[in-house]
């Protein structure tokens, strides 16, 4: 959708990618015909299928995000704010929007994952903590030594993905209960020197951060669902 912006055609999803969303899709597929042949537990399965069409949508969107904050990230010449004319100041903020959309997307997306996995697993992550995050989840299943089959390339993601995760989740809570995050550099630049030339932040960083949580997510994406399909078939 948002490539259309850039005059370009619609994304395929490819590699890695594709595999994802076809363990994905297969998942959802099942959890339809279990629903379909044990009417008892018709609405769980129900519920499976739906998240899981949920969570292939916000993958979507989280990439597409991405994808829009890197490409006008490329139109920004300038690094001092006072330099940069109205277009390039406009497509800064509109970069801007892009990149906080997609690392907001990107906890919240672990989230749903974390639920689905607890649901369909039966973790009860609920009782460590009621407002449970992935990372929760994922400590629960390290933690008890459950499903290492899962367990352990989901933590072998998040330990290669830790550096860019941290800087991202300062971001985020910046973001959600402090301050705009890109204004944190002009508050910390202008304290104690009225004078200062806003300098922006690195944006070249920020998008290798959102790059390599957007393979984070999709690793834990593929490897959860790939376990949900088997663990499905073995249970029913």
């Amino acid at each position: 959708m948002l490539r259309e912006l850039f005059g370009e055609e619609p994304r395929r999803w490819t590699g890695a990618s594709l595999e994802t969303v076809q363990a994905m899709e297969q998942f959802a597929l099942l959890s339809a015909e279990l629903a379909e042949r044990s009417p008892q537990q018709a609405a769980a399965y129900r519920t499976l299928a739906i998240w899981t069409e949920g969570l292939l949508r916000s993958m979507d969107e989280l990439e597409q995000s991405c994808y829009a904050a890197g490409e006008y990230a490329k139109r920004i010449r300038h690094t001092l704010v006072d330099e940069m004319d109205f277009k390039e100041r406009a497509d800064y903020h509109r970069h801007v929007y892009y990149d906080k959309n997609a690392y907001i997307r990107v906890f919240a997306l672990l989230d749903k994952l974390g639920t689905l996995l607890n649901r369909l697993l039966g973790l009860q992550t609920e009782r460590i903590k009621e407002r449970f995050s992935y990372f929760t989840m994922l400590r629960n299943l390290r933690d008890n030594q459950w499903h290492a089959e899962l367990t352990n390339p989901l933590d072998e993601l998040k330990q290669r993905s830790q550096g860019a995760m941290s800087r991202l989740r300062i971001r985020r809570n910046l973001e959600i209960h402090q301050m705009n995050a890109e204004l944190r550099d002009d508050l910390n630049q202008s304290i104690g020197n009225k004078y200062v030339r806003r300098t922006l932040e690195d944006l070249d960083a920020n998008l290798a951060d959102l790059n390599d949580s957007l393979e984070m997510v999709q690793g834990s994406l593929y490897h959860a669902f790939r376990f949900g399909c088997k663990w499905l078939r073995n249970t029913n």
